[in-house]
């Protein structure tokens, strides 16, 4: 079976119906994935918050695709359970949703399909100022271009409902230019250093004195690849065991303190992943390393070098 694109329909054959499912599943994955990430990421304010989300949102529909409709495309389907992944987090993180229910207006007259601006990917992070509907249906037509039935669908609104989101959202964003801060991932003083010897050690591949830095108790996950204890993790060997050169650099990613993995290639040092720490009473806590998620840094708007 060829699966052209990913809005293509899933045509099950009369034996190995899963399988085909299967197939399709990956070759849809694989052409959305930098596109969901996109917008799970700005949903969440985080390039590392959005593809622990596209992940989840993976896992889930993995596991529910025996149970998947034929008849139905899977593109607006992983983007319905990803949007409703966002939400959930952004409930848990303590964002308000009182928005959400005045998205369920009556159909009143709109435009057709209101105009609006293409946001650039330097202005994507705008949208952090809205709340949630409004934010995901600016980020649907305005960056991602779905159409408006696309978008009542996968939200779980009404096409009168994502035209008065997305007036009420351009609005906002119109009378406010000026971005606003994140200032959820900002770091300490005290953080910043820990960072900085993490780097340090890391670059002089001392890697005693950066175990030295890690809790005993610490969790590594290598995203798509591995999650488990630190302790039973060769996530230090295989970096000792990389033959391109390689370095690692201290960040602001989106206003998120992180470290970006840099490569050596023909002479040129370029990006090629990203690692979030999380430090809890002075030592690194948790490692998250998607290095094998090259779409999670192309997705940032802005990233520093410190």
């Amino acid at each position: 079976m060829t699966i052209a694109s990913p809005n293509e329909r899933l045509v099950a054959p009369d034996r190995g119906e899963f399988d085909a499912r299967y197939l399709a599943f990956l070759t849809t994955v694989a052409d959305l994935r930098p596109s969901l990430h996109r917008y799970c990421a700005r949903m969440m304010g985080s390039v590392a918050d959005g593809e622990d989300v596209v992940q989840e949102t993976l896992f889930d529909a993995y596991r529910r695709l025996d149970s998947f409709d034929d008849a139905r495309p899977l593109k607006p389907w992983l983007y319905r359970i990803a949007h409703n992944r966002c939400v959930d987090f952004l409930r848990r993180r303590g964002v308000r949703e009182d928005a959400e229910s005045e998205a369920d207006v009556p159909d009143i007259v709109w435009p057709d399909d209101p105009p609006g601006p293409a946001l650039g990917r330097a202005m994507e992070h705008l949208v952090l100022a809205l709340p949630p509907m409004e934010r995901a249906c600016v980020l649907l037509k305005d960056v991602l271009d779905h159409s408006l039935e696309e978008i009542a669908e996968l939200t779980g609104s009404t096409v009168g409902g994502v035209k008065a989101a997305l007036h009420r959202g351009r609005a906002k964003l119109a009378s406010s230019p000026v971005p606003r801060a994140r200032v959820a991932g900002a770091s300490s003083p005290d953080v910043t250093a820990l960072l900085a010897r993490y780097v340090d050690r890391f670059n002089r591949r001392d890697w005693d004195g950066l175990r030295e830095l890690v809790s005993a108790d610490a969790r590594v996950r290598v995203a798509d690849r591995f999650s488990g204890r630190f302790a039973d993790s060769p996530y230090f060997g295989r970096y000792a065991r990389v033959a391109t050169p390689w370095r690692l650099v201290l960040a602001d990613v989106d206003g998120e303190p992180m470290i970006v993995a840099e490569y050596e290639v023909d002479g040129v040092w370029t990006a090629g992943g990203v690692i979030r720490l999380t430090v809890r009473d002075g030592r690194v806590a948790e490692i998250a390393d998607y290095k094998h998620c090259p779409w999670v840094l192309g997705s940032a708007s802005d990233v520093r070098i410190l």
